[in-house]
């Protein structure tokens, strides 16, 4: 027989095309959900996967029965959630996707203090960018989005959380990089490294060093912040790094934190559902503890060399 499960495990590889990604994100052993993938092919009679060394491949049949697994899986949402109307907060099944550069910060603190507070919550979290996590929100995988705003899409609701400040990150034996606090016009935007197309903060970073002409900056993007910071740690270059993902990469890179000059550059996090979500109050206490985490999270973030002066760059040309 085939079942929510396999079809749940089924969604999540074929979203991630890895299975071991695919097992992190449904909270399963690898070879659990690759069991499952398995007993599904041989109930339906077909091949959905081809697995390489590269990676994970929908077959032709495999991408029909996407479309009507996912088709399922949102109405299968839509009905827990017009069940749940009458029951306490936040109890049940809650699916809550994270952009990459918060989700390393934020989840290992809200995960433990939803548990220890709402008892009977089932948090399922998806990692992914903005643009994919609000597809996954309108058709019903997704019961709300942790990301940048403001966001474009018509039938939702957002609810600001909190204000994460911009710093700049350079190697921490770099000796010839910015006066601090730093400008726009101090920064050697030629040096500048960001996350590959798709991440909000690469618009983000753009947008604060709009002054310089793209052809200007390193062509290299890198998948998520822990690779961005790495680079920099090695004398690659500089980077934007939000306040919240300080104390955990400043901790395990050999990196410097410098300010920004008044006003400082930020982006403002909110939680973002569909309008029509029966359960308001959940949204309300979800949004309560994200706020509450994330300043906990950023209260380390303070940077050492506040007023330091170094050396700066000669302006970029």
């Amino acid at each position: 027989m085939l079942t929510l499960r396999q079809m749940r495990y089924f969604d999540a590889l074929a979203t991630t095309r890895h299975f071991g990604k695919a097992a992190e994100l449904t909270h399963v052993s690898q070879p659990a959900l690759s069991a499952q993938i398995m007993e599904m092919e041989a109930h339906l009679g077909v091949k959905l996967v081809e697995r390489s060394r590269s990676g994970v491949f929908l077959t032709g049949k495999g991408e029909e029965v996407l479309e009507q697994v996912r088709s399922i899986l949102a109405d299968v949402g839509r009905l827990e959630e017009s069940t749940r109307i009458n029951s306490g907060t936040l109890e049940g099944r809650v699916r809550l996707g994270v952009i990459p550069t918060l989700a390393p910060y934020l989840v290992p603190r809200l995960i433990p203090y939803l548990r220890e507070r709402y008892r009977t919550i089932e948090i399922e979290l998806r990692e992914s960018v903005t643009d994919r996590l609000l597809v996954n929100l309108g058709d019903g995988r997704l019961d709300a989005v942790v990301a940048a705003l403001p966001v474009e899409p018509d039938g939702i609701a957002t609810r600001s959380l909190f204000s994460d400040r911009f710093y700049m990150a350079v190697a921490e034996n770099d000796r010839t990089v910015l006066l601090s606090p730093i400008t726009e016009k101090q920064m050697d935007i030629s040096q500048l490294l960001l996350l590959e197309e798709g991440h909000c903060l690469r618009d983000q970073a753009l947008a604060v060093c709009s002054s310089a002409g793209r052809r200007q900056l390193l062509s290299f993007g890198a998948t998520s912040m822990a690779t961005l910071l790495q680079m920099v740690a090695n004398g690659m270059g500089m980077t934007l790094i939000p306040e919240i993902a300080i104390p955990s990469e400043a901790a395990r890179n050999a990196i410097r934190i410098v300010p920004f000059a008044a006003p400082e550059p930020s982006r403002e996090i909110g939680l973002i559902w569909r309008a029509s979500n029966p359960r308001p109050r959940d949204m309300d206490a979800l949004a309560d503890a994200i706020s509450t985490c994330a300043r906990e999270v950023s209260q380390g973030a303070i940077p050492a060399d506040r007023g330091a002066v170094k050396s700066a760059p000669k302006p970029a040309v």
